[in-house]
């Protein structure tokens, strides 16, 4: 199989709510790049909804879509983090966290209607939410001699890579974006710099 370098997001927060016999479910979807974001956007909402009795979620990370966790919160096993962190595989999105928020109403919806209620809210999230799709991209730094610095800016513009930092003394350094699709095609065009010496440095 050919490496897909491309993945579905959110681009920004979105909302969706769902109801039933009383208890009302609001889901929150956010753009999430780290598990350390988890805990604050938790303590928000939680400040936010301070009479709500459950904050389940599932979170989903990575461009090849592996890492995922999910919490119930309190709700039967099974029946909240499950059909939430559901709702993203069918949507086939990552880098994305949903959160939904219950007040309960006073009637138990029994296990079925638990889950359907958890994921008839994310769904409802997700088709609020602008779903981007996004490349896999490699970060390095080339560093290079003043002099070479025509034929390094030349290729830059040919292959429109995007800049991220640039610093210009005698010895340049330049750190630029490189989809991973064209990492050979470029690296193999910044090797016949005279002098240039490139660092890979992460992915996004």
């Amino acid at each position: 199989m050919l490496f897909d370098d491309t993945y579905q997001t959110i681009k920004g927060p979105a909302e969706g709510i769902f109801r039933d016999k009383g208890s009302k479910f609001i889901a929150y979807a956010y753009p999430f790049k780290n598990e350390a974001e988890l805990k604050p956007v938790l303590s928000k909402l939680r400040a936010e909804h301070a009479k709500a009795r459950h904050f389940c979620w599932a979170f989903r990370l990575g461009q090849d879509r592996n890492v995922f966790k999910l919490n119930d919160d309190g709700e039967p096993s099974g029946t909240a983090g499950r059909p939430i962190l559901n709702s993203l595989l069918s949507a086939d999105v990552t880098n994305i966290l949903m959160v939904v928020v219950r007040y309960f109403g006073g009637t138990l919806l029994g296990v079925p209607g638990l889950i359907n209620a958890y994921k008839s809210a994310s769904v409802e999230a997700l088709q609020a939410s602008e779903i981007v799709t996004q490349t896999v991209n490699d970060i390095y730094e080339a560093e290079f001699d003043y002099l070479e610095m025509n034929p390094v800016m030349r290729i830059m513009k040919e292959e429109e890579l995007q800049l991220l930092a640039q610093n210009f003394d005698l010895k340049c350094v330049l750190r630029f974006e490189v989809r991973k699709t064209n990492l050979n095609l470029v690296l193999g065009k910044l090797e016949k710099v005279n002098g240039l010496k490139v660092k890979y440095l992460y992915t996004i």
